[in-house]
């Protein structure tokens, strides 16, 4: 596959910014709100589903099984400890994305075997974004990669000047949040990963 740009966004962000970078060109957006109410979660989930559908980029909610079906999002992706990768897929049915983390080879061919159609594994870098994250080594990463044979989208604390170290070990993509998000200009650092994804060639 080609390798794609995968970007991690809420709304503390601004949806200007937002907008921004998915003009500028991103494969997916997931969105992930760990502070809202059900409700406003869903109507963020709603305005967002416009925002890909309007830039042509894949819409996958974070976590939330009932906001991704009611939003009508592309997909969702799920942590180790939210709704199992195999009932989601009886929920959502075969046409829809599930994607679901995966920080060691068991994890991994475990997803892969339920169902899910890419893993997201990290964190590679220390990231603000996710204070509890737990560092990945390259050895680690390569035996996912090795036991699972399904895409795999690299997470943590990525940015345009460390994202070599994942892709050298083959994954698949790059899921990025502050690392174009609070850019000094986040549509050029979109553009500007995008540029050395596509020197990276396939994975």
């Amino acid at each position: 596959m080609e390798r794609c740009l995968y970007l991690i966004a809420d709304f503390s962000y601004g949806e200007e910014v937002i907008a921004a970078v998915l003009e500028a060109g991103i494969d997916y957006i997931q969105l992930r709100e760990k502070q809202v109410s059900s409700a406003e979660y869903l109507a963020r989930a709603k305005k967002v589903r416009q925002m890909a559908t309007h830039y042509g980029t894949k819409f996958i909610v974070n976590d939330r099984l009932d906001i991704a079906a009611l939003s009508d999002a592309d997909g969702v992706h799920l942590g180790q400890s939210d709704i199992p990768v195999r009932d989601a897929r009886d929920f959502l049915g075969a046409t829809k994305i599930i994607g679901a983390t995966a920080k060691t080879p068991g994890q991994a061919v475990a997803a892969k075997d339920a169902g899910a159609d890419y893993l997201g594994s990290g964190a590679w870098f220390p990231t603000g974004t996710k204070q509890d994250a737990v560092p990945i080594t390259e050895e680690t990463y390569r035996s996912i990669l090795k036991a699972a044979k399904i895409p795999n989208i690299a997470v943590g604390g990525i940015t345009a000047g460390n994202c070599q170290a994942p892709l050298a070990c083959g994954a698949n993509g790059l899921a990025i949040s502050a690392g174009i998000l609070k850019a000094q200009n986040p549509a050029q650092e979109a553009q500007e990963i995008r540029r050395i994804l596509g020197h990276a060639g396939p994975a």
